[in-house]
């Protein structure tokens, strides 16, 4: 029995979570932000972070008895590969620099099979093999979710790709994820906004304010205003999609403490809080706040790594049971009165 060979070009039903794939020497390169378009962010840190594969998967339901997976990791800053069956992990895989091949025997008969790449480290990968299978079809992942954030919605310290908090939320709200975390390089950028809107989504999600906190790129006169545009950029795209917008998590050390801008965390999300507050009474009524320290507080700070910003692995896993009945109650935005010219 020849192998089935799925290849992001000739399977893009099965191929998830990327906006795009370009080929690279005879290697397949997944991107989260348009190709074609991210030069005009001018930021070297946004195109790396955009060949990570956070949320970037391949899903099908199949009878193989084994699967096979080339990739290429730019360097060892790589996570792990994950194989989920049927909803639960049955292997996790460890990559380091340069190419490598993951060989994973399955368990016998139907299934649906998931192979999450890394959620940090640039790779490459070619196509996914199967092997002993009669068939590879495609699976519905129901609604299409968005979600745009910075390294705490990337989620490097998770215990692996299937278990980002994103990931979480998907599997257990039934949801097709399409991650947009970009650690240290949620800024608002036009680029970015571009993409969600251009990008099929049933539910949006919008994580903002850390990475303009420690960057200090927006201050007071101009953050909010910025939020509001991104939101604005979005919703036009989006015009019945609900679309949440998450203020920081806490950090401690931050709350009260001035960056550059003269903006202290506590600042940062009450501007948040201000635009989204502004576009409601404006009549979005299909725009939510999520407050950030209702999903991880001060009583969670045990659960943030040493630099006392981003969660470790049981913190993340507590954002997902917290967020997910946040995000399963939102509903479709009704129609938009007709704005007063």
């Amino acid at each position: 029995m020849a192998p089935i060979r799925l290849a992001p070009d000739a399977r893009p039903d099965v191929w998830r979570g990327g906006l795009a794939w370009t080929e690279e020497g005879g290697w397949w390169q997944p991107w989260r932000l348009p190709p074609g378009r991210i030069a005009t962010a001018h930021a070297s840190g946004l195109v790396t972070r955009a060949r990570m594969p956070a949320g970037v998967r391949a899903v099908v339901r199949t009878d193989a008895s084994a699967l096979e997976l080339r990739t290429h990791a730019a360097d060892d800053d790589v996570t792990s590969l994950d194989v989920v069956v049927d909803g639960a992990l049955w292997r996790r895989t460890a990559l380091t620099a340069g190419a490598a091949t993951s060989q994973v025997s399955l368990p016998p008969g139907a299934k649906v099979v998931e192979v999450w790449l890394p959620q940090f480290g640039e790779l490459r990968t070619g196509a996914l093999v199967l092997h002993g299978a009669t068939y590879a079809a495609a699976v519905d992942e129901g609604p299409r979710w968005v979600a745009y954030g910075s390294s705490i919605t990337q989620c490097r310290s998770a215990a692996g790709p299937s278990r980002t908090w994103p990931a979480l939320v998907a599997r257990r709200l039934g949801w097709d994820l399409t991650c947009l975390g970009f650690a240290g390089e949620c800024h608002l950028d036009p680029v970015a906004a571009g993409a969600i809107a251009r990008t099929p989504a049933d539910v949006i999600l919008l994580c903002l304010g850390i990475n303009v906190y420690g960057a200090a790129s927006f201050g007071p006169r101009t953050f909010a205003g910025q939020v509001s545009g991104f939101v604005q950029a979005v919703r036009d795209a989006h015009p019945r999609a609900p679309i949440a917008v998450l203020s920081p998590i806490v950090s401690p050390d931050r709350e009260r403490l001035p960056n550059q801008a003269m903006m202290t965390l506590e600042d940062v999300r009450r501007a948040v809080t201000d635009a989204v507050t502004t576009l409601r009474r404006c009549g979005d009524t299909g725009l939510h706040l999520i407050d950030g320290p209702s999903v991880l507080g001060a009583g969670d700070a045990h659960l943030l790594l040493p630099d006392g910003l981003h969660p470790d692995a049981d913190g993340y896993r507590l954002m997902a049971a917290r967020l997910a009945p946040r995000l399963a109650g939102l509903r479709p935005a009704p129609p938009r009165p007709a704005t007063p010219v």
